[in-house]
């Protein structure tokens, strides 16, 4: 039986024990529907897969890495009305984070990653708060920001849209029902523009804002552009791996 190194939730204390590890990534997803194609726990399994590809693109470059469990329940505060979403509140976040970080605190691990898979999840504050309190060097990456998304599909959006629905076809296909039954994820913008320009920021009312829950139409998706993506984000978080494991704190700077 084949173990991943660098999987805490397959790994054995046989060989944990004897491995050194310097950084830990801690997925973190959310319970959500996305549109009526998508499940529930689609930020789940997005945020698993690349931690776990990107983690092992890094291992074979000799960074020790290691994934801990997914944290499946995120920031959905504005969602509470569609059935079955699972809201975490901000505050209850931070308290997980600092329980998990203090749990590594002893095990001579150096450096933690945050591999945030969903857009109302923000880790900002609570890692400036944390950072005063640990030695563990800590950071947070939002996967669906690297890149830009016109370099690989034709519709915008930013929930159950093309990208994610490609990325899914291509990860779990088995999940993903025909397209055919998709919404086309159409959804009402702000009626004052500075929230639409981004420079002013308000919360948006889930269900004021679309009827099929999704956010952009998921119609062009394909598995074929979902492969060229994962590579591709895979590729540069195993990248950002690889380059923390080598730096120290201090020295991070130019």
């Amino acid at each position: 039986m084949y173990v991943k190194p660098f999987l805490l939730k397959e790994n054995n204390w046989k060989n944990i024990k004897e491995t050194n590890y310097n950084i830990a990534v801690l997925p973190w997803g959310a319970t959500e529907a996305h549109n009526y194609h998508l499940p529930f726990g689609t930020d789940i399994y997005e945020s698993e897969k690349i931690s776990e590809t990107s983690a092992e693109k890094a291992w074979t470059k000799g960074t020790k890495v290691i994934v801990l469990p997914a944290i499946p329940f995120g920031v959905n505060t504005q969602q509470l009305d569609i059935k079955l979403t699972i809201n975490l509140n901000p505050s209850t976040q931070f308290i997980i984070l600092k329980d998990v970080i203090e749990s590594l605190e002893n095990h001579n691990i150096k450096k933690f990653v945050i591999l945030n898979s969903h857009g109302g999840n923000d880790f900002k504050q609570m890692i400036r708060e944390l950072q005063k309190n640990t030695n563990i060097f800590l950071t947070v990456v939002n996967w669906y920001g690297i890149g830009n998304n016109n370099d690989f599909f034709e519709e915008s959006g930013d929930h159950a849209h093309e990208m994610e629905t490609s990325l899914m076809m291509y990860l779990f296909p088995n999940l993903v029902l025909p397209l055919s039954e998709a919404g086309d994820g159409l959804s009402k913008k702000f009626k004052i523009n500075a929230f639409n320009e981004k420079w002013a920021w308000a919360p948006r009312n889930w269900t004021k804002v679309t009827e099929d829950t999704g956010v952009g139409n998921p119609k062009k998706a394909s598995a074929e552009k979902g492969q060229k993506y994962f590579e591709f984000i895979t590729n540069e978080i195993s990248k950002f791996l690889v380059e923390l494991d080598t730096i120290k704190p201090d020295e991070i700077y130019e």
